[in-house]
């Protein structure tokens, strides 16, 4: 199962004046400096807006106020690659290969994790609102202490001896899918001075062959550091970035053990979730 935790490590890479620095106490931009930088992007955005410039879905590829953005998006021409090829060459997965009990990361070990036990269900759907079945889903995260299971990880949070923070399942009939996880908690990165990351799970969709791999982060309502984090405000429009944020559903919750959110994933269309590149955060 690929789980790509490097994010925390990867986003020490902040540009300033067209050179990296990869020391994060260099990265002297302050957050009030950031703001300011995402808040005049977004208000010429809504001017466009007023104009006739189109709505965007998408992030900015080239987002200032987040640093590395620039390092982040294919600079080359894409290739048509064969899928099959790939596959020779590449980890292949069969529906008997994913078990049901991969979607509950909180008994992979001998102890219980620590934190918020929480269910994560919802639907995997295209543009139209149909479901897409079979659809192998992966998730990533932090643990309840904001700490990612990485050797290059080196936020001094406590790293969890029974929570890893990857799962996997396939999504049903009905192109459902349910998680059984901990909450994840905030981090810092080294974007800026004092930058921390909303809390949020990576999602990975594969479609019907190793070519079809999308990324995308699903984030908590009433998260108090959306408005500072600069990966999340690269996406200029304000109903793009709802998409990405869950809901609270007192209907998944169980009794005495687990709070719930609901979050579907729109494959295609304009009400799509938003994607980024296998190699972004």
């Amino acid at each position: 199962m690929t789980a790509n935790t490097d994010e925390t490590f990867d986003e020490s890479h902040v540009i300033e004046n067209d050179s990296a620095v990869i020391d994060s106490d260099a990265a002297a931009d302050s957050q009030d400096f950031i703001t300011k930088q995402i808040n005049q992007i977004h208000d010429e955005y809504q001017q466009g807006k007023a104009e006739g410039k189109p709505e965007e879905t998408q992030p900015r590829i080239d987002f200032a106020p987040y640093r590395s953005s620039v390092l982040r998006h294919p600079t080359k021409d894409l290739h048509h690659a064969d899928p099959e090829t790939i596959e020779l060459w590449s980890p292949a997965f069969g529906h008997r290969d994913v078990h049901a009990l991969e979607a509950d990361l909180t008994i992979q070990h001998n102890g219980e994790p620590l934190g918020e036990r929480i269910v994560v269900r919802g639907k995997v759907l295209d543009g139209a609102g149909r479901p897409v079945r079979n659809q192998l889903v992966e998730i990533w995260q932090a643990n309840a202490a904001g700490r990612y299971i990485h050797k290059r990880d080196q936020h001094p949070a406590p790293i969890d001896p029974n929570f890893t923070g990857v799962g996997r399942c396939l999504t049903g009939d009905d192109g459902s899918y349910e998680f059984t996880t901990i909450k994840p908690a905030p981090y810092p990165w080294k974007n800026h001075h004092n930058a921390w990351r909303p809390a949020h799970i990576h999602f990975s969709l594969f479609g019907t062959d190793f070519t079809q791999r999308m990324i995308t982060q699903m984030y908590f309502p009433g998260d108090p550091l959306f408005s500072l984090d600069p990966i999340y405000q690269s996406i200029t429009d304000q109903k793009a970035r709802d998409r990405l944020v869950a809901t609270y559903d007192h209907n998944v919750t169980s009794h005495e053990w687990a709070t719930g959110y609901t979050w579907d994933i729109v494959l295609s269309g304009s009400n799509r979730t938003w994607m980024e590149d296998e190699d972004a955060e």
